[in-house]
């Protein structure tokens, strides 16, 4: 429960710190003096949004500060756990505004974010005022409504895990499809170029030894000359230089018998002929393997062709050509993988969709039962609630109940809508909810749903911020005493300014404005017995208070 809320330069609230009680705590107070800013308040430290223009005038930052009691077991303990914060039966939770728009969230002291205290919020307090009015007019809200009284909100839940799982994985399998498609167009090019490349079973390197034998077809009658020439010079002549260096080595053999210091030099000589020698005789086999083929020289122009072909397409070398190759094959490879995955993902997706099926049909079965023991309960509630004769009923449209069930008939809260249907005056047709409640018909109808789901709601705290709008007199007096019904299971913060409904608080508290130093503020204070008597009395009668309006104001308490 809201055990102690404190605000500071919030809107027209300079400093404010108050300290609720268990059971029913009233609210009430003139119109403008501050009873929604606190309510406002309350939001923010439930994730609401947050603005500069909620700083008090003239103050740099708003505060606001939160302190709950919460009992054994609550499931606020895992969620805490889970965000590494501290719990110990206490959640402490501080907000604060800058004027240049940042917020800031602290939970039992450690920094946090908006979106931690916006998961919090549920459990620990529900605000029941003109906009859950008109959420209580949406038929999503009115399902979920029937779900929480039925206790099947954790098959909702489970369902719509399941719904997302199946429509991801649809998701994927439609992405894989187009990519499979793609894939097959291309499919036939990559085939061709895959065949074109095999078929010229290139080798690594072999472009520059095309390039050189076709150098040598080429000149081959001049290369025949030029190598032909230099053999003759070097060996065959009558002066050939190999005969030259003999005459040569014989003068020099007779130098050394003179000087022996000149064997060094015939040696030397002696190598160089026998390395011309072996030089000449090579040029001589070089001459006989020279080929002289216009049709050897014609078939590797073709293969040169051919790779010029191949490596404008594929690849600058032989090299890139023969790894675009490597890509195509794996291509063909990711191809046929990808079939197999689609394969696997369809058998899953109809697995999944039979067991959702199976799920929104044994919901929807379960949601029909809980509605006629709902319907009962609600007008039993209404008559209490002076609403005698109403007629209430959960009006289903259920797709696929009884056939197969198509996808566009299943969402992710199952195969139905619903519709609360009323009529509030005997003899009338049952219409929608939405069409044809007043707005005191509406407070009592969501008084009604709150008693109700009240035993199963996980909620600690229920704010009903002006309940009594559209109700008066006897109607507002069983309200306060409902209201009073349900303070049994939940603490509750009602806001009215009915005395029917304020004299049925367990606590009272007067929220007033005062003008202090030329600036305005909102203070709220409990009220003792006779002030209490005074603040009934005030809104039984307005400004002017007589002694019977007082007598009648006792009455009310002690009644």
């Amino acid at each position: 429960m809201l055990v102690q809320l404190a605000i500071a330069d919030f809107a027209i609230i300079e400093s404010l710190a108050v300290s609720f009680s268990e059971g029913l705590n009233i609210l009430s107070g003139e119109t403008g003096a501050g009873k929604s800013i606190i309510i406002n308040a309350v939001n923010l430290i439930l994730g609401g949004r947050a603005s500069p223009d909620l700083i008090r005038t003239g103050a740099h930052r708003a505060e606001v500060e939160a302190l709950f009691h919460l009992p054994e077991g609550s499931p606020l303990s895992s969620s805490l756990e889970e965000m590494g914060i501290a719990f110990q039966g206490e959640v402490l939770i501080k907000r604060t505004v800058s004027k240049g728009g940042k917020s800031r969230v602290w939970i039992n002291g450690s920094p946090a974010t908006v979106q931690m205290i916006s998961r919090l919020g549920p459990h620990l307090i529900s605000i029941s005022g003109q906009n859950e009015h008109q959420l209580l007019l949406r038929p999503d809200t009115q399902l979920y409504i029937l779900d929480d009284f039925g206790d099947v909100t954790k098959d909702r839940l489970g369902l719509s895990e399941l719904y997302r799982e199946y429509h991801d994985l649809k998701e994927r399998a439609e992405g894989l499809r187009a990519q499979l498609r793609d894939e097959e167009r291309q499919r036939e090019l990559t085939q061709f170029q895959v065949k074109e490349i095999q078929e010229a079973r290139l080798v690594p390197g072999e472009d520059s030894s095309l390039e050189a034998e076709r150098s040598r077809l080429t000149h081959a009658e001049r290369l025949m000359d030029m190598v032909f020439t230099s053999y003759q010079a070097m060996y065959e002549q009558e002066e050939s230089v190999i005969s030259t260096l003999s005459v040569l080595a014989k003068n020099l053999d007779k130098a050394v018998a003179i000087d022996d210091d000149l064997d060094q030099y015939r040696r030397q000589l002696e190598s160089a002929q026998a390395q011309l020698e072996d030089v000449a005789l090579a040029l001589r086999d070089y001459c006989s393997h020279i080929e002289i083929d216009p049709d050897r020289l014609e078939k590797v122009e073709e293969r040169l062709q051919l790779i010029r072909h191949l490596k404008k397409k594929y690849g600058a070398t032989i090299e890139e050509i023969l790894l675009f190759q490597e890509g195509l094959l794996n291509r063909e490879s990711r191809l046929t993988q990808g079939k197999e995955e689609l394969r696997r993902i369809e058998s899953l997706l109809e697995e999944k969709r039979r067991d959702l099926v199976r799920m929104a049909k044994e919901l929807s079965m379960k949601r029909h039962e809980i509605a006629v023991t709902f319907e009962k309960k609600v007008e039993e509630e209404l008559r209490e609630l002076e609403m005698g004769g109403t007629r209430f009923e959960v009006k289903f449209s259920t797709e696929g109940a009884s056939e197969d069930v198509p996808d566009s008939a299943i969402t992710q809260d199952g195969i139905d809508a619903v519709e609360f249907m009323i009529s509030p005056n005997v003899g009338e047709e049952l219409r929608p909810l939405a069409r044809i409640a007043s707005g005191g018909e509406l407070s009592r109808i969501m008084l009604a749903l709150k008693t109700i789901l009240a035993r199963s709601g996980m909620v600690e705290t229920l704010v009903f911020d002006e309940i009594d709008s559209g109700i008066g007199g006897a109607t507002a007096a069983v309200v306060g005493a409902k209201l009073r019904a349900l303070a049994e299971f939940h603490q509750i913060l009602g806001i009215t300014h009915l005395p029917q409904i304020a004299s049925c608080g367990e606590m009272h508290f007067l929220v007033e404005k005062e003008v202090r130093k030329g600036r305005t503020r909102t203070l709220i204070n409990p009220l003792d017995e006779e002030r209490r008597i005074n603040e009934i009395a005030r809104l039984l009668g307005g400004k002017t208070i007589s002694e019977k309006t007082l007598a009648h104001a006792r009455e009310m308490l002690s009644s």
